[in-house]
């Protein structure tokens, strides 16, 4: 008797040599650091859209810059939320002109009123705003 066709020894050879290829796909990949780092660039490009926010509206108004800024670091407020404790920068969404809506940081959950981002004014008038949820031990933190 000839029969054709796959013994089941070589067929479990097969599916194994699949998923270790396919596991040291997965490692090589490393979905979390892309994750992580996708949410690191959101979180440059939130930085720079309110400091630059910040600084046309300080443009506009001759140099002055918004009162609400502390020399103390303190975190920024949310659109439409209580603000009791944080900054608020919602003098920037007037007529959308500087900004529509103010960034939150990827891992920030709905609820609470912060956004993740920190602004603080030093003594010469330097603004800065961080992220201090970064992921990856990335520092992100901007100056003007």
């Amino acid at each position: 008797m000839n029969k054709k066709g796959f013994t089941l020894l070589e067929i479990l050879l097969v599916v194994a040599i699949i998923a270790i290829l396919a596991g040291i796909v997965i490692l090589a990949i490393n979905p979390r650091k892309q994750l992580a780092d996708a949410n690191n660039t959101r979180r440059w490009a939130d930085v720079n859209t309110i400091l630059n926010a910040v600084y046309q509206y300080s443009i506009d108004n001759k140099g002055t810059t918004l009162s609400a800024i502390p020399v103390v670091s303190g975190e920024i407020c949310k659109k439409d939320v209580d603000c009791t404790g944080f900054i608020n920068l919602s003098t920037l969404l007037t007529d959308e002109k500087y900004l529509v809506d103010i960034p939150v940081d990827p891992s920030v959950t709905s609820g609470g009123s912060g956004t993740g981002y920190n602004i603080v004014k030093s003594t010469n008038g330097r603004i800065t705003i961080t992220a201090p949820l970064a992921q990856n031990s990335v520092i992100i933190s901007v100056s003007k």
